[in-house]
């Protein structure tokens, strides 16, 4: 973070100090609140959980040489030598406060964005795109809640012009809360899909969710919506920044041409009239959409479609989306990082549409947070797997399995289910040669990398 100082940090944090006589450091630049990192001169958060209390962790934090932490509550038995004690009644909500305090003193542009699907795809593209103009920082990994999005926000260094910020959710009002902590410049919403309905109830409920973010941008900010999505009309009905759309076909900054390959996918953008071809170096037409997304964020705030060009061409995600490993010969597209049923068939669609000389092959886990929805989506996924002509769908778990019912149901020839993912890739060893493609796919929770790692050793 930017060199501030403690005493501003601690006024932030609404916190008081437990030791008046100590003397304050000029200034920190780092706030942890994991105890195993701790350095010299950080500030330390004693977050408390259900199955965990920080607090547990101070003498450590104390010896790793932290300049401060902040705790709700104090043991006289610490031995605090000269590190600082902030006391607050609540240590998440002053971890909030702080990031909130930071961001208002550092004012960097905040770009937030959710979605359903391609959060952090659009997130990695965004900063990529954002920092072709200024010096950007963006979430690491899915850091995305009400603790990781503090902690990005804390991050933003000395120098850093813009912060490109995800926003997760998977109960009614988060985004708002998330909204009111990074006081964004600007949005993007790459869709309104069916994550997370087991909290929510109906996919209704999940757009009005998501369009807290963009509701809540300032009327000289800038807003980016899926021109290809059903919910866009009404979100940009509550917006008060200049709204834009972009898309696959359509939109604004419009994607179309598309010519996929193994190793991206070749395209057209269209920005209102001025087109550049364009290459982006990762599987499938939905990624070109969260291109596109990107691309009109960086359009709005002044960069050249030409340049934007260039940068997305150097594209490089996040581990675990669209992500194509040689093994053997073999095509593995690793999108095990999550799922649900809209990102399984666009998963499902890139495999399908690959133009190689071997089998297609999807290995695909279970989804999960579906709730009551969970078997028809499991069910809804694998019919529309069975109508792509893939050479076979192999599912891992028992809750899996209803993808692979529901396509054999449905006609798909090759189907079945295996117990484990080992036995998943002893198959997989058996059966596929050089030249074949395989999707790997299912929630976090499924572990479906996995089935790759036994693979490799096998």
């Amino acid at each position: 973070m930017k060199p501030i100082a403690l005493q501003t940090l601690a006024d932030f944090a609404e916190g008081r100090y437990a030791a008046e006589s100590l003397v304050l450091p000029q200034s920190v630049t780092r706030v942890t609140t994991d105890s195993r990192n701790v350095g010299s001169g950080d500030v330390f958060v004693a977050l408390a959980g259900d199955r965990f209390d920080a607090h547990d962790f101070i003498p450590q934090v104390v010896a790793a040489g932290a300049a401060a932490v902040v705790v709700s509550r104090v043991d006289p038995a610490w031995d605090l030598g000269a590190c600082l004690v902030i006391e607050v009644p609540d240590t998440l909500l002053a971890l909030q406060n702080m990031a909130r305090g930071y961001r208002a003193w550092h004012q960097p542009l905040i770009v937030g964005l959710t979605g359903s699907n391609g959060k952090t795809s659009t997130k990695d593209l965004t900063a990529l795109v954002m920092g072709l103009k200024m010096q950007t920082r963006a979430t690491l990994g899915n850091l995305n809640n009400h603790i990781g999005l503090p902690l990005t926000l804390l991050s933003l260094a000395e120098g850093d012009e813009c912060g490109v910020v995800e926003m997760g959710m998977n109960h009614p009002g988060e985004i708002k809360t998330l909204v009111d902590i990074a006081l964004p410049d600007a949005a993007i919403v790459t869709n309104v899909g069916m994550a997370h309905i087991e909290y929510m109830g109906s996919q209704d409920a999940i757009g009005w969710e998501k369009g807290t973010l963009p509701a809540n941008v300032h009327a000289e900010g800038v807003v980016v919506l899926n021109a290809n999505d059903k919910y866009t009309p009404l979100i940009s009905r509550h917006c008060q920044a200049t709204v834009f759309t972009a898309g696959t076909g359509a939109g604004d900054v419009r994607a179309f041409d598309l010519q996929p390959g193994p190793d991206g996918t070749r395209f057209k953008l269209d920005f209102s009239g001025e087109v550049v071809e364009t290459f982006l170096p990762v599987m499938g037409d939905h990624m070109v959409g969260n291109a596109a997304l990107a691309a009109c964020m960086g359009w709005a705030h002044g960069i050249s479609p030409a340049d934007i060009a260039q940068g997305l061409s150097q594209a490089r995600l996040t581990g675990g989306r669209m992500e194509t490993k040689t093994v053997q010969g073999i095509l593995f597209i690793d999108d095990s990082y999550n799922a649900n049923p809209d990102s399984m068939k666009a998963g499902l669609v890139t495999l399908a549409s690959l133009s190689i000389p071997g089998q297609k092959i999807a290995v695909l886990g279970r989804m999960g947070e579906l709730g009551a929805h969970a078997q028809s989506g499991h069910e809804d996924v694998g019919r529309f797997a069975a109508e792509l002509g893939l050479t076979a769908l192999y599912t891992v778990g028992d809750e899996a399995a209803l993808i692979s019912q529901a396509a054999q149901a449905a006609g798909q020839a090759e189907t079945l289910n295996f117990p484990s993912h080992e036995a998943c890739a002893a198959h997989l060893k058996k059966m596929l040669q050089p030249g074949d493609a395989v999707l790997l796919k299912g929630s976090r929770s499924a572990g479906m990398e996995k089935v790759l790692l036994h693979f490799q050793s096998a």
